[in-house]
């Protein structure tokens, strides 16, 4: 697995200096934000910890910065917290984890299958969001298309592509981009939920 990490905003995401204007990190330096990141990454990587031996560890400078990347870490599954210890999760049981969407609007996308109507808006959100979490091509394509049949998805007709293959890989393109998957996410979701 290709696993990367470009140290994104923990408020807006963006991984440079041009933060959403309603950022609450906007005007940070970058090196602060990659130092957040760093000085977790290099406690974890030592060995699992308590959050508060964490705190300790980051000579004293620990800041809602921190707090925040932390958070982030949790959130694409790169640190898990079992127990009160917080501990990095290896390349393997990240991979497992990020291969099932847990929120909507993608929950919904990958759980329900999607519609005629909607199938380029859900083909191209899924495959944005395993590129977002971290999933190398062939790992995205190898998900899109279990998910077309086994969600039943491509039972459903409605598909100008002759095979599963042929459609994800008329999307590579969303993945090698790095298009964002959430407002096509939630144009699907409007129209499987209506139907």
């Amino acid at each position: 697995m290709t696993s990367y990490f470009a140290y994104p905003c923990p408020g807006c995401r963006t991984t440079n200096n041009l933060h959403e204007p309603d950022c609450r990190f906007s005007g940070t330096e970058w090196h602060e934000i990659e130092y957040a990141y760093t000085a977790i990454l290099s406690v974890l990587s030592a060995e699992p910890c308590a959050e508060s031996t964490l705190r300790e560890a980051v000579d004293g400078r620990w800041s809602g910065l921190h707090a925040a990347a932390l958070e982030q870490l949790q959130r694409e599954h790169r640190v898990r917290e079992a127990d009160g210890v917080l501990e990095l999760l290896t390349p393997e049981e990240r991979k497992e984890r990020v291969s099932t969407p847990t929120h909507d609007p993608v929950k919904t996308i990958y759980e329900e299958g999607s519609v005629p109507g909607c199938h380029d808006n859900s083909v191209f959100a899924l495959i944005a969001w395993f590129e977002m979490v971290g999933l190398d091509w062939p790992e995205t394509r190898e998900n899109v298309i279990e998910w077309l049949h086994e969600s039943g998805t491509w039972a459903r007709g409605g598909f100008e592509e002759s095979s599963p293959e042929e459609l994800v890989d008329s999307k590579r393109h969303v993945h090698e981009e790095g298009y964002g998957w959430k407002e096509k996410a939630v144009a699907a979701k409007r129209v499987i939920d209506g139907h």
